[in-house]
């Protein structure tokens, strides 16, 4: 199997990030809505750095306010809805301060939604004080899986490829392996967990293992529109958040509305009790 140059740094980057993102997982709380609202911020710095958004710095600071304000209302105990009335406040203040036409005003638009959406899901879930701990260590668990198995898978095995002129690396072995390996790991962490119905929550896995592939190309696919290889350099020779956690945003994104629309007052059982 050949190893690629992008090895090393993946494996760099989950040393330093996963403990973090583990532990604040596990207290809850504060420590891990302020653990969101810095990475949600971040995100959205690296995405309008991307897009060469005018005037930044006001751009940034109106969408940070405002994704600040959102979380610390869902935090305090405001409805969803609520909070997103809050976002989409900030997401328009965006669009109608841009500088440079329609589509600089909608790419200012979308990272907002895309900044929230780090945040949001997976405050939502872990709010959950009976299985909001076991609902992110689910999720987590899947979307990493589905990062190392598809490299793994797509290194070892090979074949044609999935998305060349978006992502030339990625096959569709790797793709396959990715979900099915991740679909495993969900059902072990309810097994875990002792969730009786952790079959019955196999689809819900593979499904959000496919959505976070499909973050992985969205991002690939808008970093060759802007012509950058990395969303930013705040991990040294890693790249960015948005490079970490672009498969996680979307799939997190899927498995929140899964939960919702199953268990409106209870994502994280609407996500894992079938």
């Amino acid at each position: 199997m050949a190893i690629g140059p992008d090895l090393l740094p993946r494996v760099a980057s989950a040393m330093l990030l996963a403990p973090v993102v583990l532990f604040a997982a596990f207290i809850g709380g504060w420590p891990f809505a302020v653990m969101l609202a810095i990475a949600a911020v971040l995100v959205l710095w690296e995405w309008l750095a991307m897009t060469a958004a005018r005037p930044g710095r006001v751009l940034l600071a109106l969408g940070g306010g405002a994704l600040l304000a959102a979380l610390a209302s869902l935090y305090s105990g405001g409805t969803l809805p609520l909070a997103a009335a809050i976002a989409l406040i900030g997401a328009a203040a965006l669009a109608l301060v841009a500088r440079g036409g329609g589509p600089a005003r909608l790419w200012a638009l979308g990272g907002m939604v895309y900044a929230a959406g780090v945040m949001f899901p997976a405050q939502l879930l872990r709010a959950d004080d009976t299985l909001g701990l076991i609902s992110l260590g689910w999720l987590l668990a899947v979307v990493w899986t589905t990062d190392i198995a598809a490299y793994f898978c797509g290194r070892l095995i090979g074949g044609p490829k999935l998305w060349p002129r978006v992502s030339p690396n990625k096959t569709w072995s790797g793709a396959l392996g990715g979900a099915i390996l991740a679909t495993l790991a969900g059902v072990l962490v309810l097994r875990a967990a002792g969730i009786e119905s952790f079959l019955s929550a196999a689809p819900v896995a593979f499904v959000v293992s496919v959505a976070s592939q499909g973050g992985d190309l969205f991002e690939s696919s808008m970093k060759r529109r802007f012509g950058v290889k990395d969303s930013s350099h705040l991990i040294p020779g890693h790249g960015g958040l948005m490079d970490r956690l672009d498969g996680f945003i979307v799939g997190a994104a899927l498995a929140l509305a899964i939960g919702l629309l199953h268990a409106p007052d209870a994502p994280a059982r609407g996500l894992l009790i079938w």
